[in-house]
C-alpha cells in the first residue's frame, strides 16, 4: 500500500493513470484535495479546524470514470470510501431516506479497514496460537511438573517417566513440521466453536427512533446474550480459518478500533455522491417530484457543510469529510441544485467524452485492463488468449460505433463488446477448447462476430 503522506499531486495524477485513462484536470483536482488533506494535518492546531475541505462536483456521462477516479484516490490514500446514489433518498415521502446513513455506511468502512490492519499486524502472533491449539488436539502435552502423574488402566496414580515427556515432546515437533507443511491439512479435528443462542429475538422499531439508537439497542441487547460452545468436526485447514478468527478478535482492542476508525472517518474519510443530477430539478415548477428532490437537497446541505452524526462506534464530525459528487446532467444543470448545496461543491470538473483513442487505451494500459481480465480468465483453464494491435483497434471504433447510434455507457461498452466477441470461447473452455490452447483473436475474427450485429442493431439486449 502506498503511503499517501508522501505522495505528491503529480505523483498521485500517475497512480490513477494506471488504472483511469484521460480525464486529468478531474484527476488533478482530486490529487490536489488528497494532498491538502496532508497539508491542513501538518498545519499548526489553531488553524487546521478552520481549513475545510474541497468539495467537488464531477460532470459527465455514465462511464467516463468518475466513479473510479474517487474509488482508486480511496485506495491511495489508504481511505474510508462510501458510495451512495443520491436518488435513494427521494424513494421515501418527501424528506426521503435518512441521509445520514451515508456517513453511519462510512464509519463501518473505517472500522472495517482498521480491523484489517489491525488483524494483519497480530496475524503471525495468532497463527502460532492457533498451531498450538491444534496440536493440543492432536498430541496433547503431559505436564512438565516433578508431581506430574498418570492413571493406568486399574485406575492406580503411577509417576511419569521422563521418557514419557521426551517421546511425547519428540512427537509434538514432529506434528508441528507436518502442520507447518499442511501435510495434516485434510485431517479432521474436533474443535470448540463459539457462538450466540438462537433466542429469536426482534426488535420493532417504534416511531421516531433513528437507525443508530436501533443499533445501539442491538448491540447492547447481543452482548446479554451468552454465548455458548459447540463442538464440531471440521479437516485442520478449516479449523486454521475458525481459530485464527477466534485468536485474532482476542488480540485486537476493539475499543481502540473504534477509536482509531472515528478519527480516519472525520480527516480522511471520502463519500462519493453519485446522481446528484437526478435530485436537481428546475425551481420554477411546483409541486410533484420537484419537491422532494429539493427536499433531499436540505437533508444533504448540514451534512456536507459539517454536523454532528451518530452511529453505533461514537459521534462522528462531518467537517472534513472529502465529498465528492457526480452527475451527467443531461436533463438539468448544476445551477438548478438549490444555492446552499452548490456552494458546498466549490471545485467544478468536466469530464471528456470518450474517443475512439481512448477506448484503445482503455483496452490495452490500464492494469485492471479487459483484454488483461480475459486473459487471466482463461489462463485459469490452462489456456493462452492474446489480442492482435488491429483487433484492439476494430472492438475499439465498434464500441465507439455502438455508443454514438445507441445509448452512450461510455467505457462499459467495452464489456459489451467484449463479452459478445468472447462468450462461444469461454462456453467452449474446456470441453472443445482444451488446455494448452493458444487463442489469438485477430480484426477479421472481431469483424466476423460483431460487425454483423452492429448493422443489425442487435446489442440492444446489452445495454446496461
Amino acid at each position: 500500500m502506498l503511503d499517501s503522506t508522501f505522495l505528491t499531486p503529480q505523483q498521485i495524477v500517475q497512480e490513477l493513470d494506471k488504472y483511469i485513462i484521460g480525464q486529468f484536470e478531474a484527476k488533478r483536482n482530486v490529487a490536489i484535495a488528497l494532498r491538502n488533506r496532508w497539508r491542513r494535518m501538518a498545519a499548526p492546531l489553531e488553524i487546521q479546524k478552520e481549513i475545510a475541505p474541497n468539495n467537488i462536483l464531477m460532470i459527465g456521462a455514465t462511464g467516463v470514470g468518475k466513479t473510479e477516479i474517487a474509488r482508486r484516490l480511496a485506495k491511495i490514500a489508504d481511505a474510508p470510501f462510501t458510495k451512495v446514489e443520491a436518488s435513494k433518498f427521494t424513494e421515501v415521502g418527501y424528506v426521503g431516506r435518512d441521509v445520514e446513513s451515508m456517513v453511519r455506511d462510512l464509519a463501518e468502512q473505517a472500522v472495517s479497514l482498521v480491523r484489517s490492519q489491525r488483524k494483519e499486524a497480530v496475524k503471525d502472533k495468532a497463527a502460532e496460537a492457533v498451531e498450538d491449539i491444534i496440536l493440543d488436539i492432536l498430541i496433547p502435552p503431559l505436564k512438565d511438573s516433578s508431581s506430574s502423574k498418570k492413571q493406568d488402566k486399574n485406575n492406580y496414580t503411577i509417576p511419569i517417566d521422563q521418557s514419557d515427556k521426551v517421546l511425547n515432546e519428540n512427537t509434538r515437533d514432529l506434528f508441528r513440521e507436518k502442520l507447518k507443511r499442511g501435510d495434516l491439512d485434510e485431517r479432521k479435528i474436533e474443535i470448540d466453536v463459539k457462538h450466540f443462542s438462537n433466542v429469536g429475538m426482534g426488535i420493532v422499531s417504534p416511531g421516531g427512533m433513528d437507525d443508530a439508537s436501533m443499533m445501539n439497542i442491538q448491540e447492547m441487547l447481543g452482548s446479554i446474550i451468552p454465548k455458548q460452545h459447540k463442538k464440531r468436526k471440521v479437516s485442520i485447514a478449516d479449523a486454521r480459518k475458525i481459530l485464527l478468527d477466534e485468536e485474532v478478535s482476542k488480540l485486537i482492542d476493539m475499543d481502540e478500533v473504534k477509536e482509531e476508525a472515528i478519527k480516519r472517518a472525520e480527516n480522511t474519510g471520502i463519500i462519493f455522491i453519485d446522481e446528484i443530477d437526478k435530485i436537481a430539478g428546475n425551481h420554477k415548477s411546483s409541486g410533484g417530484p420537484d419537491v422532494s428532490r429539493e427536499g433531499v437537497q436540505r437533508d444533504l446541505l448540514p451534512i456536507v457543510e459539517g454536523s454532528a452524526v451518530s452511529t453505533k462506534y461514537g459521534i462522528i464530525h462531518t467537517d472534513h469529510i472529502l465529498f465528492i459528487a457526480a452527475g451527467a446532467f443531461h436533463f438539468s444543470k448544476p445551477s438548478d441544485l438549490i444555492p446552499e448545496l452548490q456552494g458546498r461543491f466549490p471545485i467544478r470538473v468536466e469530464l471528456n467524452k470518450l474517443t475512439q483513442k481512448d477506448f484503445v487505451e482503455i483496452l490495452q494500459t490500464p492494469k485492471n485492463a479487459l483484454t488483461k481480465q480475459y486473459e487471466a480468465l482463461l489462463a485459469a483453464e490452462g489456456v493462452t488468449l492474446s489480442f492482435n494491435e488491429d483487433a484492439i483497434e476494430k472492438l475499439a471504433e465498434i464500441a465507439f460505433e455502438v455508443n454514438n447510434d445507441m445509448e452512450n455507457i461510455g467505457a462499459r461498452r467495452l464489456q459489451t463488446v467484449m463479452s459478445h466477441l468472447l462468450n462461444e470461447f469461454l462456453y467452449d473452455v474446456p470441453e472443445i477448447i482444451t488446455p494448452n490452447a493458444h487463442i489469438i483473436i485477430t480484426k477479421e475474427m472481431v469483424e466476423t462476430r460483431l460487425v454483423g450485429l452492429i448493422k443489425n442493431k442487435d446489442l440492444s439486449q446489452y445495454i446496461l
